[in-house]
């Protein structure tokens, strides 16, 4: 019988798992609460337990699998299965995550910065169409990403490799947590949008809902601001249009560097859809060298909350090539 794949999802709020075939089929799927309490100690040995608890539940045996694969947020040293500085997470020090899983399940256990791990899960199953050059951007909270060269992530001599949230978009702009001033993440993330729209609200004396709702202390979330655009509210629209300009002009940057054959842009924000790739389009063709302009394609990520578990479980791949 084939043996199967582990695919794990490590994320602040929620853990995801997926038993998975050779060909990235999803076969059994669950989530548990990430408990970071303590440290975030109650993490990995719930990884542990959950795993074995579904073995027994689907009578099945750490034999019968390839291995188990993970992503997480993150340093990570894939040699030495470790991570650091996992600030959602509560790991503040250095964390002996393979070492732990290895033991505690008898599997092998390779694991990858989470994002890395969505850009393989959209390259292998999703819109990478299984793609040798494929970049990802991820906007949720934050902007991850993660860059497939030759078939290969590239993650650069420290792992820095595809930080793409932090290409300077705008000099001297919003300041980053990394310390830095304009990066792509201060703009096209989740919070980004948020931070636009009430710096624009400021400025404008118009008729418009999301002036009203700001104004009026109104919780305002990214999926408003998308839903107003789309509704015809003028300042929503222009808030739109500044996150699709340096959005694309990102996308531009980083296709002008590797020229991929797909660029896939995945995340909660990326949920508005053709709506924000068509001006994300404009905004990519102004700005890309001519070539490139022609030869990469922007596309939508096609998997959603499976590009994590589908990725990880591809990490798992490599110990049957072994």
């Amino acid at each position: 019988m084939a043996k199967k794949l582990f695919g794990v999802d490590l994320g602040g709020t929620t853990i995801k798992f997926a038993i998975l075939t050779q060909d990235g089929e999803i076969q059994q799927k669950w989530s548990i609460r990430t408990n970071i309490l303590d440290d975030g100690s109650h993490i990995v040995p719930d990884i542990v337990d959950s795993i074995n608890h579904h073995l027994d539940l689907y009578k099945m045996s750490p034999d019968q699998f390839i291995g188990i694969g993970m992503g997480t947020p993150g340093t990570i040293d894939r040699e030495e299965g470790t991570v650091v500085g996992a600030f959602n997470l509560n790991w503040k020090t250095t964390q002996h995550v393979k070492e732990q899983i290895e033991e505690g399940t008898g599997m092998k256990f390779a694991l990858d910065n989470d994002a890395n791990v969505a850009a393989l899960g959209e390259r292998w199953k999703g819109a990478g169409n299984e793609g040798d050059d494929v970049a990802f951007i991820t906007l949720g909270t934050g902007v991850g990403g993660g860059l497939i060269s030759n078939g290969k992530l590239v993650h650069g001599i420290v792992g820095a490799g595809g930080e793409v949230g932090h290409m300077i978009v705008k000099p001297n702009g919003y300041l980053c947590t990394c310390g830095n001033r304009g990066c792509l993440e201060q703009y096209a993330s989740a919070t980004g949008v948020v931070h636009i729209a009430q710096d624009k609200a400021e400025e404008y004396e118009g008729n418009s809902r999301l002036k009203a709702m700001i104004d009026n202390g109104d919780e305002i979330t990214s999926k408003i601001v998308f839903d107003l655009a789309k509704q015809n509210d003028y300042l929503a629209n222009t808030v739109v249009d500044e996150v699709a300009f340096y959005l694309g002009l990102a996308c531009a940057n980083l296709s002008n560097a590797l020229n991929p054959e797909f660029l896939v842009i995945g995340g909660g924000v990326s949920a508005a859809g053709d709506f924000l790739l068509k001006r994300v389009q404009k905004n990519f063709e102004q700005f890309a060298f001519p070539t490139v302009r022609t030869s990469t394609s922007l596309k939508l990520a096609e998997l959603g909350n499976d590009a994590g578990v589908i990725g990880a479980a591809s990490l798992a791949r490599q110990f049957a090539e072994a």
